[in-house]
């Protein structure tokens, strides 16, 4: 067999490979967008449920330093600092995520992780 013969003959397998695949996968809510490590399984986790804001944090909102698709920007692009984070506290556990906006301010939030509810609970500008 040449050579020329098996690079079609790979070639071919793999196009039917990549069809093959792109149906199996096409439609379940499988993607590869994420990182999986513990920093991005836990901004993950804390976006697929329901946010509350606290008082302190809702009034930081309401002074425009910061509005909500801000805080959804950091949610999915920010760093968890798990040296101040408690995430084995009972029964909720606390993360602190940082971040620069898309309109480059800094900022750290304090976010109280429960079984279904998650609660901004302090909104910081960093300078």
């Amino acid at each position: 067999m040449k050579i020329l013969q098996r690079i079609g003959y790979y070639l071919g397998g793999f196009a039917i490979g990549l069809v093959l695949l792109a149906f199996f996968l096409n439609g379940r809510g499988v993607s590869c967008e994420y990182n999986y490590g513990p920093e991005g399984r836990v901004l993950k986790n804390i976006r697929t449920k329901t946010l509350q804001f606290s008082e302190a944090s809702k009034t930081t909102i309401a002074t425009r330093t910061i509005d909500t698709a801000a805080i959804s920007y950091l949610l999915k692009e920010g760093d968890v600092d798990f040296s101040k984070s408690q995430p084995r506290q009972e029964p909720c556990g606390i993360y602190y995520i940082s971040g620069t906006t898309k309109d480059k301010k800094q900022f750290e939030l304090l976010v109280q992780n429960c079984d279904s509810i998650a609660t901004m609970q302090s909104i910081k500008q960093l300078d």
